[in-house]
């Protein structure tokens, strides 16, 4: 057994994972012996990634097909898992599928960006969240965007569901990082994935050259999942780019917050 297998094992729990960013992070799970919970609406797709990485790296798999914005996704999750026990959690669903102002949408499709990125994001880790914590290890990987730094037009709601996983993020790494869970917040710039090229043809732009890979991503994560609470795609550590902090003073902000709410409400 790796020793990521040992933190993070059995079984992986990935949301999106039929392709782009989750199909990469499933491939490289898999390749560190770990079996691959694979997620996302479309059955074809995630059979035949099921059947890849079993061949691949002899790991088991299950396919769960769940609309990730309905009411009781987590509860359908949670039955289809039964008994595994999940030491990895990785919720990389959560694109931007509506593309426009807000008053040119219906707000039917903004909620269920919401429940999505937000309601379906918080149930979620708080599902799996405490059994790892019990356990004393495991692993919580939120992908994220760089629209989490600020608002902007024709993405007013994804931003906002963009920056509640920021600051969730920071608070959940907070709390269980004393319990042996890690918790990380990858934000992401402009990466290759099906989703962010649909995207673009519908608004006839080219594909620009300097799209960071899936694979690239998934990597980076893995790598840096015991690192939270944030990794900036393309950045260092200590550099501002996206945001007008970096990832150290965002850290070093959540310890000193951490500090003080101990104290208000009387935790030691």
């Amino acid at each position: 057994m790796t020793a990521f297998a040992r933190q993070y094992g059995p079984w992986a729990l990935i949301t999106g994972a039929s392709e782009g960013t989750g199909k990469a992070f499933a491939e490289q799970v898999a390749g560190r012996g770990v079996n691959c919970i694979l997620v996302a609406r479309r059955e074809k797709p995630l059979q035949a990634l099921a059947g890849q990485l079993e061949r691949t790296h002899g790991v088991d798999t299950l396919v769960i097909t769940a609309d990730l914005a309905a009411p009781d996704v987590v509860e359908h999750l949670a039955d289809r898992v039964g008994e595994r026990e999940v030491g990895l959690l990785i919720c990389n669903a959560g694109a931007d599928t509506v593309n426009r102002r807000f008053l040119e949408a219906e707000v039917a499709d903004w909620t269920d960006l919401v429940n999505r990125n937000v309601r379906t994001l918080v149930r979620s880790c708080h599902y799996f969240a405490a059994p790892m914590c019990e356990r004393g290890r495991g692993g919580i990987l939120l992908i994220g965007s760089g629209a989490c730094y600020g608002g902007a037009g024709f993405l007013a709601v994804y931003a906002g569901s963009k920056a509640f996983a920021l600051c969730f993020a920071e608070g959940l790494w907070s709390e269980l990082r004393p319990h042996g869970v890690d918790v990380l917040h990858l934000v992401l710039g402009q990466t290759d994935t099906p989703a962010f090229r649909d995207t673009l043809a519908r608004q006839g732009l080219p594909v620009p050259d300097n799209l960071a890979s899936p694979e690239e991503v998934a990597s980076l994560g893995l790598a840096r999942l015991a690192d939270g609470p944030i990794v900036n795609w393309g950045q260092d550590d200590s550099e501002s780019g996206m945001a007008p902090n970096s990832a150290i003073q965002r850290r070093e902000r959540v310890l000193l917050i951490d500090q003080a709410t101990r104290s208000i409400f009387r935790h030691d």
